[in-house]
């Protein structure tokens, strides 16, 4: 396990994928989303010794706690992809999972994994805040199973493309694709790209047992060549 990194204002900092992330704790306040509870401990967040990211959400003294991390630069137009090593389909149905750049409620982009409650529900969901307004989210079903999933999307001025793929082997079959040209596609600003791991409705999973979502890494493809 990768040593933490400390900063003057005590938050945790981790190294995943070749940049460093901050590790949320809402040192026992239950905060949005959900509201839940969120910690940074090495019981909920941690990146192994082979570099792969590791969100949990686990009980303690009666308690769930969820995982969050955000990345520690500012983040702009280019393409993002998520490389998945757990099961999505699987995830207890008052979970969420979530990749997604974030400046507030109305400039948000997400790709999300969950059944927000509802046992049959579609799984996955692209979504372009605020998610209410017609045509800004593309539900679907994921059937991962067992198979390592690639999740992305292209931000750009004028649309944001996203796609997921099973990656077998050295090969990824498409699954979906979802282009968005509406009027909300955010304008770059000071967005943060986040990660998580949280309980919809702050409600108890309906399996109860922790819950893990694990990440090989994250690929940032920028349309100059570095972060702003």
């Amino acid at each position: 396990m990768k040593k933490a990194i400390s900063l003057e204002n005590e938050n945790r900092v981790i190294d995943f994928s070749g940049y460093n992330w901050i590790v949320r704790d809402t040192y026992d306040r239950k905060m949005g989303p959900g509201p839940n509870l969120f910690s940074n401990s090495e019981k909920n967040v941690w990146v192994d010794k082979t570099g792969k990211l590791h969100l949990k959400i686990v009980k303690r003294k009666g308690e769930w706690y969820c995982s969050e991390v955000t990345l520690d630069k500012k983040v702009g137009y280019g393409k993002y992809v998520f490389y998945i090593n757990s099961s999505l389909s699987s995830l207890d149905e008052n979970i969420v999972a979530g990749l997604f750049t974030y400046l507030n409620d109305h400039q948000e982009i997400d790709i999300e994994f969950s059944r927000w409650s509802v046992p049959d529900n579609e799984n996955a969901q692209y979504v372009v805040q605020p998610h209410d307004f017609p045509d800004n989210q593309h539900r679907f079903n994921l059937n991962d199973s067992t198979r390592n999933t690639v999740h992305s999307f292209e931000w750009l001025e004028n649309k944001i493309t996203f796609e997921s793929s099973f990656k077998d082997h050295s090969a990824e079959q498409h699954v979906q694709q979802w282009v968005y040209k509406g009027i909300h596609i955010p304008k770059q600003s000071n967005e943060r790209l986040k990660i998580n791991l949280w309980l919809y409705k702050g409600k108890s999973p309906q399996q109860a047992a922790d819950h893990e979502l694990v990440v090989d890494s994250v690929k940032f493809i920028p349309l100059d060549t570095n972060f702003r």
